[in-house]
């Protein structure tokens, strides 16, 4: 992050004043790294009656077989009581399930103790998902994470903050931004045009914890507003992993160097050798900034290794898993070791970057930008589409 010349920082829960908590499962079998597993875990479930159904459901108080739902917005999966289900599995959908780890979801409302159907309302390919993450002491890593993809609560692993999306609606429409926010921005940086991810872009590189949990500073210099939006809009491609794929040069793009075992069990770094070892196999070159890489005081690579390979419990959904370790698995590792590895590279040049011309909470105030009204706060209404409600009845939104 940044250094600054100041202590007058707006609050990000201003400058993004909607947000929500991030979905929470309450229970891990509706996730997994493959949609094939999924589809299993679904026809054994189904297949499953009286006592022996409930006990692989894992219910909880938020949801049991006779939960009343309505339907994820968004999706066509049934909403009459799971206890009666013999259909097929809804289709997986991709999300975060974990500080970049992307794995797939069973999107039926009826499997999630807090779905927030206020972010499902907006999830859409131009929706940009920022979530806070725990700071933990004496370690590294980014505060915010941004992703297109619909964030959860992680099962497991550390917990991660509030979701503020970039849009309060479907299409890129309404940016969350504090009324009037970017307009500001643009008349101090001498009248030059600032869109929504250009402040999306900043608050990435200029993120900072604070008495009011994060904070960003802003500036008013050009310059310094020109060069940490461009080291965002790069942090933000590689977090979003949409569009083309990451690629290090040719002599530090990591390779499999010895096959993967068809059962991992032990994941190694050999710093001298910048070398991953996977048991017998082998990737290099991993460098130690992408092994050292950590969100919330967890190793990224360690913990997305570890939720492919950690051991379920027999007889349980979960334990339903493919059988040997896929190529596409080994795909994705060499692509998430790319991403950290660049991302690694950006936290040390942001960090020398310097807030010059600060634009203050002050500033914000007297130019009635703050404090923004309690509407922004709440979600916008999206009447524009069909949502069913428990056992196939409309509902109103």
């Amino acid at each position: 992050m940044p250094s600054v010349t100041h202590d007058d920082a707006p609050p990000l829960a201003d400058l993004m004043p909607w947000s929500v908590a991030p979905p929470r499962l309450g229970r891990g079998w509706p996730t997994a790294p493959d949609a094939a597993s999924l589809k299993a875990r679904w026809d054994t479930l189904v297949k499953a009656e009286g006592p022996d159904r409930e006990a692989l459901f894992l219910p909880t108080r938020s949801r049991t077989l006779t939960s009343a739902v309505t339907q994820l917005p968004g999706q066509s999966s049934a909403t009459g009581r799971l206890a009666r289900e013999s259909g097929p599995c809804p289709e997986p959908v991709r999300v975060l399930a974990a500080p970049y780890d992307e794995q797939w979801l069973i999107p039926d409302h009826r499997l999630i103790d807090s779905a927030r159907p206020e972010l499902w309302r907006v999830a859409d390919e131009r929706q940009v998902f920022v979530v806070e993450q725990t700071v933990a002491p004496g370690t590294s890593g980014p505060l915010l994470l941004a992703s297109s993809l619909l964030p959860l609560a992680p099962v497991r692993g550390p917990r991660v903050g509030r979701v503020r999306p970039l849009y309060r609606r479907p299409g890129g429409l309404e940016p969350n931004l504090a009324p009037g926010l970017a307009e500001y921005v643009g008349e101090r940086l001498g009248g030059a045009p600032v869109e929504a991810l250009d402040i999306l872009a900043w608050t990435l590189v200029a993120a900072r914890p604070g008495p009011n949990r994060v904070e960003v500073p802003l500036t008013a210099d050009p310059e310094v507003w020109s060069r940490g939006v461009g080291l965002g809009r790069r942090a933000l491609w590689l977090m979003r992993r949409n569009g083309d794929r990451p690629k290090l040069p040719g002599g530090r793009r990591p390779y499999v160097r010895a096959p993967l075992p068809s059962r991992p069990v032990e994941l190694v770094h050999d710093r001298d050798e910048e070398a991953l070892l996977i048991d017998e196999g082998r990737i290099s070159p991993v460098p130690a900034e992408a092994w050292d890489f950590q969100v919330g005081g967890v190793r990224v690579l360690e913990e997305w290794f570890t939720r492919r390979t950690g051991q379920a419990e027999p007889g349980t959904l979960e334990a339903i898993r493919p059988p040997t370790w896929p190529q596409s698995w080994t795909s994705e590792l060499l692509e998430l070791i790319t991403v950290l590895t660049l991302l690694a590279e950006l936290e040390s040049t942001q960090a020398e970057l310097t807030v010059e011309q600060p634009i203050t909470t002050a500033d914000l105030r007297r130019a009635g930008v703050l404090p923004v009204p309690e509407t922004a706060r709440r979600p916008a209404s999206v009447l524009d589409h069909h949502e069913e409600g428990p056992e196939g009845q409309g509902t109103l939104l």
